[in-house]
């Protein structure tokens, strides 16, 4: 055996129990989910049998073999097909920066009321006045940032149903 093929014990157990923990997201998905990820036919009916496991003792050695299963397969792919259903799009993550944008040209900007109301028209005028005045006003006396939350609750919820109408 040479020493580049040599992979110690403690090592070979962290990478099993890796692979229980892919096993274990897999059998918390739903089962429309579950449907999405591509996977051998083998470990999908696994997966399914420890989803309707209710025994912890079962469960456990349920999960080991899932572990077994998947120590055959680039596990690779399915990992990243996990990670997909967790992360926000990056249309998200960009939606929401504009939104937060928006917050502090509403707060800091006197002209930026103006501009928010000709670029969202359907925005209810009198709640988005109300709140960024409330947010001003906390801003400058120093309470607490509750007004400064709930303008970009509303300002996001707009920009979300905005974006999701113009996609």
């Amino acid at each position: 055996m040479e020493d580049d093929d040599f992979i110690s014990k403690t090592r070979r157990k962290k990478q099993m129990h890796d692979l229980q923990d892919v096993g274990a997201d897999l059998v918390r998905l739903s089962p429309e989910r579950l449907a999405r990820i591509e996977m051998p036919q083998s470990l999908r009916e696994a997966v399914m049998a420890a989803q309707g496991i209710t025994k912890h003792e079962a469960r456990r050695r349920q999960l080991q073999y899932i572990g077994k299963l998947m120590r055959g397969i680039d596990v690779t792919s399915i990992a990243a097909q996990l990670a997909a259903f967790d992360a926000p799009s990056k249309q998200q993550t960009a939606v929401f920066h504009v939104a937060e944008r928006w917050r502090l040209d509403l707060i800091d900007d006197p002209t930026g009321l103006e501009r928010f109301f000709e670029e969202f028209p359907e925005a209810d005028q009198k709640q988005v006045r109300e709140l960024t005045e409330a947010a001003r006003v906390n801003r400058g006396a120093g309470r607490g940032p509750r007004a400064f939350r709930e303008l970009f609750h509303a300002v996001n919820t707009l920009i979300q149903d905005h974006a999701r109408k113009n996609s």
